[in-house]
C-alpha cells in the first residue's frame, strides 16, 4: 500500500494507476474509504479507459493515519489538496460522493485552473451545518460544550462522534453562503430515496452553484449508496459526458 506525507504530517492511503488525462479523482463519504463499491467500479472503468485514475483515504479513515474524531473538514480538504498536488499532474475530473461531493467543491473552488470536471453523487455541502447543527437538539448542543462531542446514529455503521471542533470548522469551509462559481462541466447526480441527503438539497446545490454547463438528474427510487448497477453506469456516463464536454 502506498502512502503519501502531507505538508500537515498526516500518511494518507492511496492507489493511483497511469494513463490519459485528465486524472479522475474519488473523493469517499464520510467514515467511507477508497475501497467502496464507487470506487472501485470507477477505477476498473477509467483503467479499461485507459484513463489516469486516483482514490485515497482522508486522515482517520480506512488505512490513513488518525482517528476518525480527530478530523474536520478543513483537515480532509487539505488531504484532498495534498493528494492531488503530490500524485497528479494537469487536468482533472473530480467525482465525490456524499461529504466528497462537498470536498469535490472545495477542491474545484481551491484548484479551478486545474478541474475540468465535477460529479457529485448524493453531494452533502455543509451538512455539519445544515443536517447536524440545525437538527441538534438543545440537550445535543450542550453536551457539544461540556463534552466537546456528540454520538449520531448512523443507518451503515456504528454511531457517527460528531465533534465540536468538526462544526465549528465546518463553518470556515461553506459553499452554500457565498459565491459559487464552477467554471467547469458539472453533473449532479442524486436518488429520491436517499435518506440522508435531500432532494432539496441537492436541488438548493444547483441552484445556488453558478455555471455555464450543469445538470441535476434525480434517479427515482435510488437510495444514498447509488451503487446499483443501474446507479454505476450513470457515474460512468456523467464521468464520460464531463470528459468530452467541449
Amino acid at each position: 500500500m502506498p502512502y503519501l506525507e502531507t505538508p500537515q504530517g498526516r500518511r494518507l492511503a492511496y492507489h493511483k494507476s497511469e494513463g490519459a488525462g485528465p486524472t479522475i479523482v474519488f473523493c469517499g463519504g464520510l467514515k467511507s474509504d477508497m475501497e467502496g463499491t464507487k470506487a472501485i467500479h470507477l477505477e476498473a472503468w477509467a483503467k479499461a479507459r485507459g484513463q489516469a485514475f486516483l482514490r485515497f483515504d482522508y486522515s482517520g479513515h480506512g488505512e490513513s493515519s488518525g482517528r476518525f474524531e480527530e478530523g474536520a473538514i478543513g483537515d480532509w480538504h487539505e488531504d484532498t489538496l495534498a493528494a492531488v498536488t503530490a500524485l497528479t499532474e494537469g487536468a482533472l475530473v473530480v467525482v465525490g460522493s456524499s461529504m466528497g461531493g462537498w470536498q469535490a467543491l472545495l477542491l474545484a473552488r481551491a484548484l479551478p485552473a486545474r478541474v475540468a470536471g465535477v460529479v457529485t453523487i448524493a453531494a452533502a455541502p455543509d451538512f455539519t451545518e445544515d443536517s447536524y447543527w440545525a437538527t441538534f437538539t438543545e440537550a445535543q448542543k450542550s453536551a457539544l460544550e461540556t463534552q466537546g462531542h456528540v454520538a449520531l446514529p448512523s443507518d451503515y455503521m456504528e454511531p457517527y462522534i460528531i465533534t465540536k471542533r468538526m462544526i465549528e470548522d465546518g463553518r470556515n469551509h461553506l459553499v452554500l453562503r457565498a459565491k459559487l462559481r464552477l467554471e467547469c462541466p458539472v453533473r449532479f447526480l442524486q436518488g429520491t430515496a436517499d435518506t440522508a441527503v435531500s432532494v432539496a438539497t441537492a436541488v438548493r446545490l444547483l441552484e445556488h452553484a453558478e455555471g455555464d454547463d450543469m445538470t441535476l438528474m434525480l434517479v427515482k427510487d435510488a437510495d444514498h449508496r447509488f451503487s446499483d448497477g443501474r446507479c454505476l453506469q450513470l457515474i460512468e456516463e456523467a464521468v464520460a459526458d464531463v470528459i468530452e464536454a467541449p
